[in-house]
């Protein structure tokens, strides 16, 4: 007999225009975890820049509130981040799935 365990995960997994209508309605912040580099090279409009080791050392520093998209450059450094931010007690969380890389594809705004 096979037992099959489903934990989900503390945070919601969404698409760029998910993110983009969130952020239309006012209700989200926009973390960056990039490092500094990447960010300077292009951007979402209106992020805040949060690397993720920073972040993992300080979340307080950078943390103050729910509704929070975090992104990279894929997803998966976000996914940490979603995951710590879960661990310090914050709940609505968002991670962009594919990134600022989904997020340009899609044609949506970015700062160079």
């Amino acid at each position: 007999m096979s037992t099959q365990v489903n934990i989900q995960e503390p945070f919601q997994r969404i698409t760029a225009e998910e993110a983009q209508r969130l952020l239309a309605q006012g209700e989200v912040r926009l973390i960056d975890v990039r490092e500094p580099g990447e960010n300077a090279q292009v951007r979402i409009p209106n992020s805040t820049l949060a690397p993720l080791n920073a972040l993992l050392s300080r979340p307080r520093q950078f943390l103050n509130g729910d509704n929070i998209i975090f992104y990279c450059a894929e997803g998966i450094r976000s996914a940490v981040a979603c995951e710590m931010a879960a661990a310090v007690g914050f709940e609505k969380l968002y991670n962009l799935e594919g990134g600022i890389n989904a997020w340009a594809a899609k044609g949506l705004p970015v700062e160079r």
